[in-house]
């Protein structure tokens, strides 16, 4: 009499992560997210390792989360995941002041990113 499981979002043969609330803009972490599509996931932790964006940390937290869960959740070979997408998403923004001359109001925005990246596994042909 339970409920029937939920259908999972992904294929069979991958898997998925997200980060939400990060504290920078879409445009900035997009730049990062492009280091990393389409990449071997071993190749793409050492770019984002030695990336000097400050964002690369959160993004490389994702994509071992994405790896742990394929590994973990789906019984994926770490060994042949890729990653198949990572596309960034726009939350939230505060919205702040600063006074400026003449009385007026500079507004400052600070913007809130997230960001999905979805790992698969591909047969290596040699």
């Amino acid at each position: 009499m339970g409920k029937s499981p939920n259908p999972r979002r992904v294929a069979e043969n991958e898997a998925m992560a997200v980060s939400r609330m990060l504290r920078t803009s879409p445009q900035k972490l997009n730049l990062v997210a492009q280091l990393i599509r389409r990449k071997p996931v071993g190749k793409a932790m050492d770019e984002l390792l030695f990336s000097k964006k400050r964002i690369a940390l959160d993004v490389r937290k994702c994509l071992a989360s994405a790896i742990a869960n394929a590994e973990n959740n789906h019984g994926l070979d770490v060994d042949e995941l890729v990653v198949a997408e990572a596309f960034v998403g726009k939350t939230l923004i505060l919205k702040r002041g600063r006074p400026r001359a003449r009385g007026r109001f500079g507004r400052i925005e600070k913007p809130f990113s997230q960001l999905t990246i979805k790992v698969r596994q591909v047969e290596e042909s040699a």
